[in-house]
């Protein structure tokens, strides 16, 4: 494997062209400085002697172009690892955002995991079933699952706004009862307090009644035979029983039993 095989920059392979042409050089300047000092003791013609420095001054000019090269490769290999740093600082930014890139996706993937596996509310309600539901709503019947959750929570949203509504008014109906009765109950307690006075009241005229009771039966015996005697319509007597005196006073149409037998 030759060089050539390994550097593929033309810029390097011309330095290296031009390494190996000014070796080439030097190794020709010595093995005709070698056979110069075996002929040290002759003399050297003049156009050796010229030879040799025209040879010289092309080899330090291949060794001035070599330095030049050099000086330019290292000038390109600094530019190159102040370009690789940067490449290598982009690379570890790049390499940062992307770590960040997927912890930011396994938290998401977290988060999306729990969202799903978490038992929503909305899975608790107690809710009619799917059937029945789409029974009363068939024009749901091709929904998917969301559009179909959505409207079984309004239908029973409405259901249970309705039967508020019916509860708001039995409750309303309860309380004007409950406030019927209490007046009813207040009523009656009051007639009983009523009622109690007037038996309190009347205690007195009852055992009055007890105990003058022959006398008043006499009084009434009185009545019927002046009834059966008198064809007067008014009846009036003044009775007195054991001080107490009874004024009473009757008013009514006898019949006249004689005119009726004659006709």
């Amino acid at each position: 494997m030759t060089s050539g095989d390994i550097v593929h920059d033309q810029f390097l392979q011309s330095v290296l062209a031009a390494s190996t042409h000014t070796r080439e050089k030097c190794m020709q300047l010595i093995d005709l400085a070698e056979r110069s000092a075996v002929a040290s003791t002759e003399t050297i013609p003049e156009d050796t002697k010229s030879h040799l420095s025209t040879q010289h001054r092309q080899l330090n000019a291949d060794l001035a172009s070599l330095r030049l090269s050099s000086r330019e490769s290292i000038f390109e290999v600094r530019a190159t690892k102040q370009d690789t740093a940067e490449a290598r600082q982009e690379i570890d930014r790049l390499h940062l955002h992307l770590q960040n890139l997927y912890y930011e996706e396994r938290h998401l993937r977290g988060e999306i995991s729990a969202c799903e596996s978490y038992d929503h509310q909305y899975q608790q309600l107690p809710m009619i079933p799917v059937e029945e539901f789409l029974q009363t709503e068939p024009e749901h019947a091709q929904d998917d699952e969301k559009s179909l959750m959505i409207a079984r929570i309004s239908h029973e949203l409405a259901e249970r706004e309705a039967l508020e509504q019916q509860r708001q008014g039995l409750l309303k109906r309860k309380q004007g009862l409950i406030a019927d009765n209490k007046k009813r109950k207040d009523d009656l307690a009051s007639l009983d307090k009523d009622l109690e006075t007037f038996i309190d009241a009347a205690k007195p005229i009852q055992k009055l009644f007890e105990k003058h009771r022959a006398a008043i039966r006499q009084i009434i015996l009185k009545f019927r035979s002046l009834l059966s005697y008198q064809e007067t319509q008014k009846i009036a007597m003044i009775y007195e029983v054991d001080g107490i005196t009874f004024h009473i006073a009757l008013a009514m149409e006898v019949p006249n039993t004689n005119s009726s037998s004659t006709q």
